[in-house]
């Protein structure tokens, strides 16, 4: 391991350390189960102080990525068995030159789980606070210039997240936030084709008049194709094949 571990330089130290490490671990460059120098070692071999070490072993023990334990010492933990959604922004950066289908295909699941039980749901306990601000993010979709691609990817997870906020339920809309690197991500992608985002907007349009009628079928059916529609996009966009439909 020593090879691995050249002196640090940047002006975020912990950020640089936290950053390699999980390089390290998520390429798999340092094992399962492989127990690290000690804080004072690592210190040493980086070139950085025992609190910058302290401090980025423990941000990396709460994405599940290392345990540490008294006496024993900071082990290297499965991340599929231990790691939390935290880690979830860092494990797609180091695909190393492509996505995983698996990891992708994980992704759109999850999405589509969330998102059509939370249409479902906010077309049953949506408020006229909650329908006010759908229609204030569509009127801001509408105004905005298909090529600004940051404003419309904004918008768009707002305009989702919101439909978290009128589910009434206290977890979809923390849920959602926690994916929001991913999710900005993937949806900068997909909005870098401008010929998207008139289709996008009718959708959203369609959603919110049936979440304002309490239609919580119609809500579905539209969140569906939603999702749909961009699944079959991005997959365009990243060159990978799309699911045969149950």
């Amino acid at each position: 391991m020593m090879q691995l571990l050249e002196p640090l330089k940047a002006e975020s130290l912990k950020d640089v350390f936290i950053t390699r490490f999980e390089d390290l671990i998520l390429t798999g460059k340092i094992a399962i189960g492989e127990r690290l120098p000690s804080e004072r070692e690592l210190a040493l071999q980086l070139g950085v102080s025992r609190p910058v070490v302290h401090d980025g072993l423990v941000d990396l023990a709460a994405k599940g990525l290392v345990t540490m334990r008294p006496r024993v010492g900071t082990v290297v933990n499965d991340y599929r068995r231990e790691g939390s959604l935290a880690i979830l922004t860092s494990l797609i950066n180091y695909q190393e030159g492509g996505l995983d289908p698996c990891l992708l295909d994980s992704l759109l699941d999850v999405r589509e789980l969330v998102e059509i039980e939370t249409a479902r749901l906010a077309s049953v306990n949506r408020t006229k606070e909650h329908l006010r601000a759908l229609r204030d993010i569509l009127r801001k979709e509408k105004a905005s210039q298909a090529g600004d691609v940051r404003n419309i990817t904004g918008l768009d997870f707002s305009f989702h997240h919101t439909i978290g906020m009128a589910s009434g339920n206290l977890i979809y809309p923390l849920l959602i936030n926690s994916f929001k690197p991913v999710y900005m991500n993937f949806t900068s992608l997909f909005f870098s084709d401008p010929g998207v985002v008139p289709s996008t907007l009718s959708f959203h349009a369609r959603l919110v008049e049936a979440i304002s009628g309490k239609d919580s079928l119609r809500a579905v059916e539209i969140m569906t194709e939603t999702l749909r529609h961009g699944e079959q996009h991005l997959r365009a966009l990243l060159k990978q094949p799309e699911r045969s439909q149950p």
